[in-house]
């Protein structure tokens, strides 16, 4: 698609993108490539209330060594907005949902029971997992007592072609394997179900799942309660609390999509942090771990303290890297995960810092703030060397695959395909390693279901300031070409490449490959 296109079909949005930039700066309705969708509620007050911290998951019993977990999707009540209640699509009714702990090569099993008036297709972002356990988009659980037609549920307008013989559907609940075969590394969850996954996230369906080995264990970072998850999404409200979305089919029943303008990505005016609309969280004057995870649909962050101190990366989509890096932002694309340490001790008891989106103007522009406390005893410190991590090299590479992520005219493709389930771009070898290209004509963060990747090059040079270490998102910008080096590990089976802006997604920007 050439550049005159891109202006034509998003304007002022697609002439910033197109010149490789962002809209901050721009007021509140046109940010980081796409148009925001406005909250008919008020704006909550910012830093008012409290982080929630939410709550670490527990198995429902252990058997043979496997924890087995049950969680059930269902409706449940929060106040987000103060004074107004809104309804969650949850994972145990509550939004985001519990945190699961686990331990790397300690199988863990869950069985998830949805009692939602939709079907859902649970999927661990970034684990390595068995096909049948993966989140497949149409390998859905049916509501308990409910039916689902597998002729007349897709597709509407969208391009994709889906069989009958596509479906598999599991009444009412299904057991995930996750044998957790991996190094120590923030993942999360969420659903993954066929053209509806972004207006399903978007009611509550994400949770945070970390995944803990004793390499990670023995480093000297904060631990405890000073290492805290931070999901951050952003959403927008209607006037009695509900969660505002431009779908075509509120129902989430015929037909998929959203409303045309929308079609870049959704993107709200209130921005949350653990479910809460920019919360403040007392630290003591020490040094905290946060565990970051862009839980957006579509939108952009650039991460970054307000008075300007720096952030240390410790870790990213999956895991340690081999050394900190000391960086003034962080750029997080959708899905993408970062771990950094800050250290509160420079700043007097009393005093605040604002964590800051430098891609967001007025409102979205600030993500939480920190107010410091009293002052407290800290043995933590980050290390010089954090991990032993293999750097792959370009002649590991078996194979050079391209895969070009645009829009054609009612979706977005991938070379120039609609997803079909029936339909493998690639088939790569279990244990090797590819070089796979990534060429865009707009903002595509790139995921890979199983697969972990290095970047090698963005534009012919060194991968970005964040980049680094073993990653399973790539931020893809606007006439990019990344090249990442990818290691097929774990399992045979069908498994996916997409783009994680959601709403993308839903209109068939996925693919299949087949690792053989």
């Amino acid at each position: 698609m050439n550049r005159r296109r891109v202006l034509g079909l998003f304007g002022a949005a697609g002439a910033a993108v197109a010149a490789g930039g962002t809209l901050a700066g721009c007021g509140d309705t046109t940010e980081t490539a796409g148009i925001v969708l406005p909250s008919s509620a008020p704006l909550p007050p910012r830093f008012r209330v409290p982080l929630p911290i939410p709550a670490v998951k527990k198995p429902a019993r252990t058997v043979h060594g496997v924890d087995e977990y049950e969680v059930t999707q269902k409706i449940g009540s929060a106040e987000i907005l103060p004074g107004k209640t809104t309804k969650v699509w949850g994972f145990d009714g509550t939004f985001p949902g519990p945190t699961f702990e686990a331990r790397a090569g300690h199988e863990l099993r869950v069985k998830v029971r949805n009692e939602l008036p939709q079907p859902t297709s649970t999927h661990l972002h970034g684990g390595v997992t068995p096909p049948d356990s993966d989140g497949y988009p149409t390998d859905l659980v049916v509501p308990v007592g409910g039916s689902f037609d597998t002729h007349m549920r897709h597709s509407g307008d969208m391009p994709m072609t889906v069989r009958p013989q596509d479906w598999t559907l599991h009444k009412g609940t299904k057991e995930y394997r996750y044998p957790l075969g991996q190094r120590a590394a923030t993942l999360w969850y969420h659903d993954h179900r066929m053209d509806f996954s972004a207006p399903q996230v978007w009611r509550g369906l994400a949770g945070m799942f970390v995944v803990r080995d004793g390499e990670d264990d023995a480093l000297p970072l904060p631990k405890g309660e000073r290492d805290i998850p931070l999901l951050i999404c952003d959403r927008a409200f209607t006037a009695d609390g509900s969660f505002a979305y431009p779908s075509i089919d509120p129902s989430l029943t015929m037909t998929p999509g959203v409303q045309k303008k929308y079609m870049q990505g959704v993107q709200g005016d209130v921005i949350l942090v653990n479910g809460a609309p920019w919360p403040e969280l007392e630290v003591a004057p020490v040094r905290y771990r946060f565990r970051i995870l862009n839980a957006s649909n579509a939108r952009r962050y650039q991460l970054a303290l307000d008075d300007g101190r720096h952030l240390v990366q410790v870790g990213s989509d999956q895991g340690l890297l081999a050394r900190p890096r000391t960086q003034s932002s962080i750029v997080l694309a959708p899905a993408e995960r970062f771990d950094v340490v800050v250290d509160f001790s420079a700043y007097r008891p009393g005093s605040t810092v604002t964590l800051v989106n430098r891609l967001g103007s007025g409102a979205t522009g600030q993500v939480m703030r920190f107010r410091i406390g009293n002052r407290a005893s800290d043995d933590s410190h980050v290390p010089a060397r954090l991990s032993d991590v293999e750097t792959l090299k370009r002649s590991q590479a078996r194979v050079t695959r391209q895969f070009d992520f645009r829009l054609s005219g009612k979706g977005w493709t991938i070379n120039k395909q609609f997803f079909s389930p029936s339909t493998v771009l690639a088939r790569p070898a279990l244990n090797s390693v590819e070089l796979w290209r990534f060429t865009s004509d707009f903002h595509h963060p790139v995921h890979t279901h199983l697969a972990h990747f290095q970047v090698l090059t963005r534009d012919g040079r060194s991968p970005g300031a964040n980049d680094h270490g073993w990653k399973d998102v790539v931020d893809l910008r606007p006439y990019e070409v990344v090249e990442v080096l990818v290691r097929f590990t774990g399992f045979r089976g069908r498994y996916m490449l997409h783009c994680h802006n959601l709403e993308h997604e839903d209109m068939a920007m996925m693919a299949n490959f087949q690792v053989v």
